[in-house]
């Protein structure tokens, strides 16, 4: 077996400009380092987990946490979507076990106080929604038709706003927020009022930008009388589709907006306009993408500004402070990947920083409605439920000796975590290069970022001297048997099948033909020559990203998928537009609706999903992207000598990853960091949280208990 060499580390710089305190209005910030808000998933349903999971990041240095969208009123209502609110009492309480968790570490806590406008359908409450003109926020993905329209508002229904603002304002300092938002950006009621297209008023809301700015100036003025005195009032604002705008005083009107508004909040938070380009993913954009809509800003105000940029270097960190971009450095998407981030960097582990790789699972949390999912980061929205720590797993028991085969994702995490609790870890891998699967993702269009996961973990256990890695190690039973570990992990991952896809949405059939390809016969160098169809029923990143890579060597490439979209599910990581956009720019055709039922040689046969109607294609070749199968043939044959393995002192031994339950790479991560803190005891315990609730005194006495 051939065993890695580790290489020596090297010595990082500080940064100390990120660390200088900053105040905003009545409150001072420790250092440049803001955690902007950003959903979780968890709501006032779980407070426990997420003040455990926000309370991590004031732990790693971020010197503000911010919540995500907190509703002031119930006429502000996304569910089914997690949302906060910040409407009761119950609320209070329930925010207070957060600002208490981070204010426990030193930092500020902020909420965003939200009222949704025209793109929420109150579902739940029934109420009716509300926006400047009776116009509906006509999003593709959210099922808006057939729900509540709008009404217009009028002059009672903007004072009430205003009243729920500086009541929300009120709770949150009770609740002992340092700063309180008022948020007019990504479609909500604020942002509506400041965009012509969705504000057709004639009174003094409407018109001039003079006018549509006056109701956000009024949420802010409301927001400060309640309570400027002791907590920082900010501005969060789009400003994409505003830049594009000509002012007539200004270059924009994004540009008049800041400066009507320079000297009222006493934060200016700025952001792009729609999630896709808001948080777009790494595969269209990189670090620090923003600067081009809202350089500008500081420029206008001598408030200070904080931004986003899915923000990983430190370098470009100081760049954007040192050349006047951005006063404080916003991030999301980073906080989740590293809550250590600061702490890092501070003190000079600046190769110990686990990047995010812009994936953008956490947001598909969001969409799924449930606590927010890293891909790098497998402990987050774990902190209090399982107990897990984003650096220390805590120590074994008894230290064992592990032996983890497969070194892709779920195998590397195992590794490095179950090094971390101080077992002797053995890591093999049949191939000549670490990463599994990402050895060939990370080739394909966009997907570098995402080797990531390989290279954080790869330096991390190449500095550990209780792990030993092996390529070129093609273990079978034997093998482990004269190896003899007290545990053994399987992490040897999942193969592309070649199934067909039927009109009941389930995999049915193999489509067998000589030049029928799957991804894994391109990982492996087996590529189509000549005009080729993509069927993707995966969904996900790979049939886009395949289709890409085919049609880059020159080759026509035609995509086929059952779904309504290309790349569907890429929906809710928000690239479902720039999928699109990127095979038109590759001249890819696009056809919906439709499976492959047949191939020989020369013509595929397509039927309509919904109604069966036949249409035939010319193609030499056709790449499934479908069904995904465990490779598990190592296990099997381990779990039919048991008795052999068991003999040589064996204890156990399990599969991860993929190879349990093939899934996107969060999902392998995951697996391996669980099996590693699972090891030798069994499913740990898994804490319910519940909403924090005062019962009326009723309910005690019916039940016959004192309160």
């Amino acid at each position: 077996m051939n065993m890695m060499t580790k290489p020596e580390s090297r010595p990082e710089s500080r940064y100390d400009i990120l660390f200088e305190p900053i105040q905003i209005g009545p409150v001072t910030a420790p250092n440049r380092f803001y955690q902007v808000p950003h959903a979780s998933g968890m709501t006032n349903a779980l407070p426990r987990i997420r003040a455990k999971f926000r309370e991590t990041k004031a732990e790693g240095g971020w010197g503000v946490i911010c919540t995500g969208a907190c509703s002031i009123d119930l006429s502000s209502d996304d569910s089914p979507l997690p949302m906060a609110t910040m409407w009761d009492d119950n609320d209070i309480r329930a925010h207070a076990l957060m600002t208490e968790a981070v204010h426990r570490h030193g930092a500020l806590a902020g909420v965003e106080l939200w009222h949704g406008g025209a793109s929420v359908m109150n579902r739940t409450t029934r109420v009716a929604p509300l926006s400047p003109s009776g116009i509906p926020w006509m999003a593709t993905h959210v099922g808006f038709m057939g729900n509540l329209r709008p009404r217009t508002m009028d002059k009672q229904d903007i004072h009430d706003v205003l009243r729920w603002q500086a009541e929300g304002a009120r709770k949150a300092r009770t609740a002992g927020f340092d700063i309180v938002y008022v948020y007019a950006g990504m479609g909500y009621l604020g942002y509506e009022f400041l965009l012509p297209e969705y504000n057709h008023r004639i009174d003094e809301y409407g018109g001039s930008i003079e006018n549509r700015v006056r109701f956000v100036r009024e949420m802010i003025e409301v927001t400060k009388d309640a309570v400027g005195k002791d907590c920082g009032v900010a501005l969060r604002v789009s400003l994409e589709e505003l830049r594009a705008k000509v002012g007539r005083h200004q270059p924009s009107e994004a540009h008049e907006l800041i400066e009507l508004l320079s000297d009222i909040p006493d934060l200016f938070d700025v952001k792009m306009d729609s999630s896709p380009t808001d948080c777009s993913a790494s595969r269209f954009t990189g670090e620090g993408s923003h600067e081009p809509v809202i350089d500008f800003v500081k420029t206008l105000t001598k408030k200070p500004v904080v931004g986003v940029g899915r923000f990983t270097s430190p370098d470009a960190m100081v760049s954007q402070i040192k050349r006047g971009v951005l006063d404080i450095i916003g991030g999301a998407r980073p906080s989740i990947a590293d809550p250590f981030l600061p702490n890092k960097i501070r003190e000079n582990r600046i190769e110990e920083i686990r990047e995010c790789i812009g994936c953008n699972i956490c947001i598909s949390s969001w969409h799924d409605g449930v606590p927010v999912r890293c891909t790098q980061n497998p402990t987050i929205g774990e902190e209090w439920r399982r107990g897990w720590h984003p650096e220390n797993p805590g120590k074994a028991d008894v230290a064992e000796r592990v032996l983890v085969i497969g070194g892709g994702p779920a195998g590397l995490e195992a590794a490095l975590t179950l090094g971390r609790r101080g077992h002797q870890v053995t890591l093999a891998d049949k191939a000549s290069a670490f990463g599994g699967r990402l050895t060939f993702e990370k080739t394909l269009p966009g997907l570098s970022a995402w080797n990531r996961v390989v290279d954080y973990r790869l330096g991390r256990l190449q500095q550990m001297t209780n792990v030993e890695m092996y390529l070129e190690s093609d273990l079978g039973v034997d093998e482990i048997v004269d190896l003899a570990p007290d545990h053994v992990l399987v992490a040897t991952g999942a193969r592309w099948s070649n199934f067909l896809y039927s009109s009941m949405e389930i995999p049915v059939g193999r489509l067998q033909h000589e030049r029928v390809f799957t991804p894994d016969d391109i990982a492996a160098g087996r590529l189509p020559e000549g005009p080729t169809l993509v069927f993707d029923f995966d969904n996900y990143y790979m049939g886009g990203v395949i289709t890409e890579h085919l049609a880059a060597r020159g080759e026509p490439v035609i995509y086929v998928t059952p779904s309504g979209q290309a790349s569907a599910w890429t929906i809710m990581t928000n690239e479902l537009p720039l999928v699109a956009r990127a095979l038109q720019d590759r001249h890819v055709p696009i056809r919906t609706l439709e499976m492959v039922t047949a191939f020989d040689g020369e013509t595929v046969t397509l039927a309509n999903i919904f109604t069966g109607a036949t249409a035939t294609l010319h193609c030499r070749n056709v790449v499934i992207t479908g069904l995904r199968l465990p490779r598990t043939e190592l296990f099997d044959a381990m779990t039919a000598r048991r008795a052999d393995l068991e003999a040589a002192g064996v204890k156990s031994f399990e599969l991860v990853g993929d190879a349990l339950a093939p899934g996107a790479l969060a999902h392998a991560v995951h697996s391996g960091h669980r099996a590693a803190q699972e090891l030798g005891k069994g499913s740990l315990p898994f804490r319910r949280d519940a909403p924090i609730v005062e019962f009326e005194p009723s309910y005690w006495s019916d039940k016959g208990l004192a309160r």
